[in-house]
């Protein structure tokens, strides 16, 4: 039996921003950021976004060691030695309202209103990967510039998958 699409996209949604919180919290961060989202979406079960980055020749897992790279960076012009990693989401996220910061709030609202105009109309993780290649400044940003990855390329791979179907 299949899902209602609006039940699919409750499901797909609670997924992401839990997941997303998870990446947060093993990071260090109080709030989820874009970088977490994007990590998050990596993750789910539409493959859209992880299919994205292989088109481009990356494997998606090294994302998380390109956003430990930037963090530890920040960390060091400032003076701040930092030791650790990101440790991948664990299945037993934290449960209440979902929080995040303006910059994933807005990747977040902006991937919702990408996805009511492809077809079909569901959130998947390609419209978070574009949704987050819109944003020029910030951790992923960096993160996707360290792995060696323009930006538009990526754009364009996960406009490729979600038009795959």
């Amino acid at each position: 039996m299949k899902l209602p699409r609006a039940l699919r996209d409750i499901r797909t949604i609670k997924t992401l921003l839990t997941n997303a919180e998870t990446e947060a919290t093993n990071g260090g961060d109080d709030l989820p950021g874009p970088e977490h989202l994007l990590l998050s979406t990596i993750g789910l079960p539409d493959g859209t976004a992880r299919r994205a980055f292989q088109r481009l020749g990356i494997e998606p897992d090294h994302l998380r060691t390109a956003i430990n790279d930037v963090h530890q960076e920040a960390l060091a012009r400032i003076g701040v030695t930092a030791h650790g990693h990101l440790e991948p989401a664990t299945p037993n996220a934290p449960t209440g309202p979902h929080r995040m910061t303006a910059p994933a709030q807005q990747a977040f609202h902006s991937a919702v209103a990408l996805s009511k105009t492809t077809r079909p109309a569901l959130l998947r993780g390609g419209h978070i990967v574009i949704a987050v290649c819109e944003q020029e400044h910030g951790t992923v940003t960096r993160a996707i510039k360290a792995l060696g990855i323009d930006r538009a390329a990526l754009t364009a791979a996960a406009h490729e998958e979600l038009a795959a179907g």
